[in-house]
Parts: structure tokens; sequence; C-alpha cells
């Protein structure tokens, strides 16, 4: 092993362009009898979202783009959108209904054909939303979450679950969507029993969050589809999270729920016209569900035949089916680590499971599991050889992506941290003697989410070299229990730097890293405790601070979107009764006391850390060398090749003049 230059410089094969070009991941698995189908970003095409097909009865079947450009099949409701599409069964072969980014109209879309709008162009542009739709009991209509913007204001919306015909007849005729259910201010899940006579949904009102308290909710279903008499709620309320609902037959309803501090799956049966209380089917102090950050999120399948499968877990997540006597939950036999919240049922049998999955080695993929336990990959066929069940392909990169591993700190108080360690990793270069290498501490975004330890090329850019990265699961994150979620509770700002720097000290300390080089950066949620971590405290010499939340009063009082406008209520406090708070937290209110160079990057069409946070935040900023990159046509995080690139060579050339090292990146401009 070379140990020529020095960390940070090392040669890497990883370019900028190769990361951009691998940006984003396969999404939102659906199968239709033995087809299977998923949604897939173009970041070359402007970052647009396609729609990919292939077969489960067929072992040579390989993956086909079928949405064709300029389609973009993606959704904007709680701007974050969600599964944007579903199938439908056609004789002339499966249609898709599915959500277009540009206007965010529904269309029908038969292959050979043009799409065909669905539903009524709004008076303002994009003001009629729509996402995670499901075929209706009869097959005519799709039901699907609307969000209907009646106003200027982020706030002046209303959501309802809507049903649309499939005969296009809405598209001109706006009275042809009808109303199926409202009752809150978010909406979430809609499902039709197996009969057709129920319909089950979750939902939730303001200051609350999805993590925090919803209700599930069921009602019956008369002619026509239409909703008869009062709903039934079945499960949630004050301090229980329902995340997920899914039918097992016409009078059994599985739902995913914390009333033990834990995300566990449920079983609730109708029995006389009542509704059972919901009854534990796997109970363990692991989690079976997640944040509901997107609509259409499954954590949990119902195959037709056979047990209940879940995605389960705690740092890393597995694939199980349940058995229903014991509550045993038996591991599909996979070398993936990481399962994401993404089950759907295939097959003609349908029991084959297909969801998202990865691991260190082995980047997201779509994956189908038979009952037998055999599985392949669907999206990355060729990834796998027939001999092959190390999972480690054919990667043109595997020796020189990192070998991580998770770890627990010690934060204040003896408190528990989990992080995922990515240690630099290069075949031909290596620390010289005595050399420590520099590090960056990344806060993901959320804040209540985690950040999975799986193939990232993003992360690959760095340590191939030789620029460690650890990703903090601060307090607050999910994946860990409720108790652990809600450390963070009025405490943004605090626990999550505190654990950020509890990492990075402790990686100085055990000597991995030089604590005079030592960056942090995030984007949204992690954008903010990157500035803050600047802001308040001395410990990392630079930051990449994107898209961020730097203004808490400002983002509380209407520079955001409905979903998220309330939830400092939690994360900080009541507002304005803890106005001081929010002030003294806040590091545009301590922009003038940085002194650690920074980069700042922002989408200009951001709707949810709008550009008017950092720009208030930069005109404060005193003497520190820092650079501020504003990208067109792009919102909330980075889709576009062109911006992806852009991105990472400007943090390489950050931490290359800060923490001292050449790079081939080009050099950003730093000035006060």
């Amino acid at each position: 092993m070379n140990h020529g230059p020095t960390c940070g410089s090392w040669p890497s094969p990883i370019g900028a362009e190769d990361v951009a070009a691998h940006d984003g991941a396969p999404n939102w698995p659906a199968a239709l009898g033995e087809e299977v189908w998923w949604a897939e970003p173009r970041p070359a095409e402007a970052g647009r979202v396609t729609l990919c097909r292939t077969r489960l009865d067929d072992p040579s079947a390989r993956p086909r783009e079928m949405l064709p450009a300029p389609w973009n099949a993606r959704s904007r409701v709680h701007e974050y959108g969600g599964r944007p599409y579903a199938l439908v069964p056609s004789p002339e072969g499966t249609a898709v209904v599915f959500t277009e980014f540009g206007d965010q109209r529904l269309y029908l879309w038969r292959q050979g054909r043009e799409p065909q709008p669905l539903t009524p162009e709004p008076e303002t542009p994009a003001a009629l939303r729509y996402v995670e739709p499901v075929l209706s009991p009869e097959g005519r209509e799709v039901w699907c979450v609307c969000e209907r913007h009646t106003g200027p204001a982020p706030t002046d919306l209303r959501r309802a679950i809507v049903a649309v015909p499939l005969d296009g007849s809405a598209a001109e005729d706006p009275d042809a969507v009808r109303e199926v259910a409202a009752g809150h201010r978010f909406l979430a899940c809609p499902r039709v029993s197996p009969d057709g006579r129920r319909l089950s949904w979750i939902g939730w009102d303001h200051p609350d969050m999805p993590w925090d308290s919803t209700l599930l909710h069921v009602a019956d279903l008369g002619p026509g589809g239409r909703v008869s008499g009062a709903p039934s709620t079945v499960a949630g309320g004050p301090g229980v999270s329902v995340v997920q609902a899914e039918w097992a037959d016409a009078d059994t309803l599985y739902c995913v729920a914390d009333p033990s501090g834990w995300w566990n799956p449920y079983r609730l049966v109708a029995e006389g016209g009542a509704w059972s209380e919901p009854q534990p089917v796997a109970a363990a102090e692991e989690e079976f569900g997640g944040a509901l950050w997107q609509l259409g999120y499954t954590w949990l399948a119902v195959p037709r035949h056979g047990p209940v499968a879940a995605v389960h877990g705690r740092s890393t997540t597995g694939l199980g089916r349940i058995d229903p006597a014991t509550g045993a939950v038996a591991d599909a036999d996979t070398p993936h680590t990481e399962w994401f919240g993404r089950l759907a049922v295939g097959g003609t049998g349908g029991d084959t499971l297909v969801g998202l999955a990865a691991a260190p080695g082995i980047a997201p993929e779509i994956v189908a599991v038979g009952p037998s336990g055999s599985w392949r990959s669907l999206s990355a066929p060729d990834r796998h050889g027939a001999a092959d069940t190390s999972g480690s392909g054919t990667d043109a990169f595997a020796d020189y992506m990192p070998v991580p591993w998770a770890r627990v700190f010690t934060g204040p108080g003896g408190r528990e941290v989990h992080a995922n360690l990515y240690p630099p990793r290069n075949p031909r270069h290596g620390p010289a003697p005595g050399e420590r290498p520099p590090y960056a501490v990344w806060a993901h975004g959320g804040p209540t989410g985690r950040t999975p330890m799986i193939h990232d090329l993003e992360i690959a850019y760095f340590t191939s070299r030789g620029i460690g990265v650890v990703e903090v699961n601060y307090g607050g994150s999910t994946g860990f229990g409720r108790a652990y979620r809600e450390r963070l509770r009025e405490n943004w700002g605090v626990v999550d730097v505190e654990d950020c720097v509890a990492a990075a000290r402790a990686l100085a300390g055990e000597g991995l890293a030089d604590p005079d080089r030592i960056a942090v950066r995030g984007g949204s949620a992690g954008g903010w405790t990157a500035a803050a971590a600047l802001a308040f405290t001395d410990v990392f010499a630079c930051a990449a601070i994107l898209y961020p939340i730097v203004d808490l009063a400002g983002w509380r009082t209407g520079e955001t979107h409905d979903f998220e406008s309330q939830y400092l209520e939690s994360l900080v406090g009541p507002w304005p009764e803890t106005a001081r708070r929010y002030a003294d937290r806040s590091p545009v209110n301590r922009a003038g006391d940085i002194d650690a160079p920074f980069v700042l990057m922002q989408g200009r069409e951001d709707a949810i850390c709008p550009p008017a946070q950092g720009e208030r935040f930069l005109q404060r900023v005193h003497a520190v060398p820092h650079a501020y990159l504003a990208f067109d046509g792009e919102q909330h995080g980075f889709r576009r090749e062109e911006t992806i690139r852009a991105a990472l060579h400007a943090e390489l050339s950050l931490y290359a003049q800060v923490l001292g090292f050449a790079t081939d990146a080009p050099q950003l401009e730093l000035r006060p």
C-alpha cells in the first residue's frame, strides 16, 4: 500500500459524475400478477421519475423503462409526495394511473398511447395534488388522497380521500371527482376491504406529526362505494402512532402502531358489528414501522396465502414472515441488511414478496422473495451472479467502497448515541504513519428519521479519497423506539448537536480522526444541525450546510409548508409562549459569531426550507470565509445530475481548503 498522498487527496476512480449518474434509488414497487413495476429517478433528465417493469415468471427478464420522457411520475402532496401511481388491469395490458409532477394531475396511461388526464386542470397551477392511489372495489375508479390548495398561504388547503373515475370524465367536469372521506387535516393509507364493504384510513391533525398521534378509522361502504354512517375509530389515539393498515379479509385488518413504545403489528377483527381491541401479532422491542414522511410506505404485507410479512429491526432491518401461532418472525435468507418500508405482494399465487432492499455492499434494488425463500434482484438482475450469495456482485467500485460498522457512542449523561461509521478505504493508499484522517460528521434530515447503513457512492466519494464519514442517528431518530425518538422533544438544536459532537470527540479520542480536521455536514434538518453546530460549538473546522432551516421563528410563522408548519411545537416548544427559546436556538441569530468556513447550498424552488432562510443567515455572517450556491430547477434536495456534481465538487473543495489537502475538484471560491 502506497502512503504517498495525504488523506483527502488519495486518487479515486469514483468521480462526482459517477455519484450523480447513480443518485437516487428505485422506489415504490407494485405488482399485478406476474408483473412488477417501480419508480426510478433519472438525474440526467432533470431529475424526472420514470416507471420500470419486469416479470416474476421469467428469470431471464430484464427491467424495461416504460414511462417515456418527458412524463414525470412524482407527487407534491405534503411537498414530500409519496407513492405516485397504481396499476390497473386492462384487456389491452396493464394500465397505469400516475401523478404527473409538472401539473400534479392524475393521468391514465396505456402502453402505446399518450397519457390521458383523469382530473381537472385547476385555475392555479398544481393546486390540486394526488397521492397514494388505489383501485376501487368495482375497478371503475381510483381512490387517493387529494390536497386542494385554496389560497396563497402554504396552509391554505384542504385534504380528502376522493374517488376519480377512470373514464376520464372528471378531466372536464370537476364535480365528477367524488369525496369519499375527510375529517382530518392529514389523511393517509386509504384501503378498501377485499369484499368492497369497508374503507380504512389514517388521519391526524395539527400540531401532531404522524409519529406522534394518529387515528385509524374504518367506515362501511354503501351503494356506489359511498361511506355509509359514521366511521369507527379502531386504533390509535393520544400518544399512539398508527402508520399503516392492510386488510387480510373482509373482517380482519392488520395495522402497525406503537402503544408499547415500539411500532409493532396488530390484528383487529370485526365481530357482531363491532371491532375488537388491537391484538399484538409479533410483540418485540424493535420497529416494524417508521416515520410517515411520504404517503404510501408499507412495512407490512398480507399475502393471499401464507403468513403476514413485515420489515422489522433496530439498527438494521430484515424481511420476515410472522408465525400466526407464536408471533415468531422467520427472516428471508438474503444478503440484504436493510429492507425499506416498500413491500408489495405479487405472483399468480399472491405469495411472492417484493420489496426495496440494500446492504453495505449492495446498492438499493427491487428484490423478489418467493414463498420457498428463494430470491432475486428484479431491478439489477446482473448484479448477482448465479453462484454469488455474498451480494458483492459486479460493482466496478467494490474495492473502493467503505466497510462500515454500527457504533454506539456515549453522549451527555451517559446516553447512547447510535451511528454508522465509514472509515476511509482505498486499495492503493492509506494514512501515512502517525497520520490521522479528516472526518465529516453527517447529520441526517428529518429530524425524525434514520440513516441506513448501505452501499452509498456519495459516501464512497469521500472515503475513497481518505476522508472518513460518520452518520449519526442522534437522539430523535427513528429505529430505536419512541423513547429514543422523543429525546428531541423540545430539545432540537441541543440533543442533535450534542450527539454529533459526542461522535466527533469519540473518534478523535480513539485516534481514528484528526481532532483539528473534523467537518460537519447535513441537509434539511441536518442542515439545521450543521449550522447550529458551527454557531454554538467550536468542535468543527468547517461545514457543508444544505437546504437548511436556520430561523425557527420564521419557519414557525409561515416560511414552510403545511405538513411541518407546526412541527416545532414538539421539537422546540409551544409558540409563541416559548418564543425566546426559538430566538436563542436559531443559528441565524448567532451567524455573526461563526468563525469556521462553510458552504451553503440551496434549491431556488424549495418550498420546505425556502432560500429566504439561508439568505437571511448569510446577511448576518461577518468575516468568515464562505460560499453560497443556489441552484435553479431544484426543490428540497438535489435531483439533477449537474446539481449533484456541482454540490459534491463544492463540498470537497471546501474540505481541501480548510482541512489542508490537495484535490482536483474545481476550486470553490470562499470569501467573507
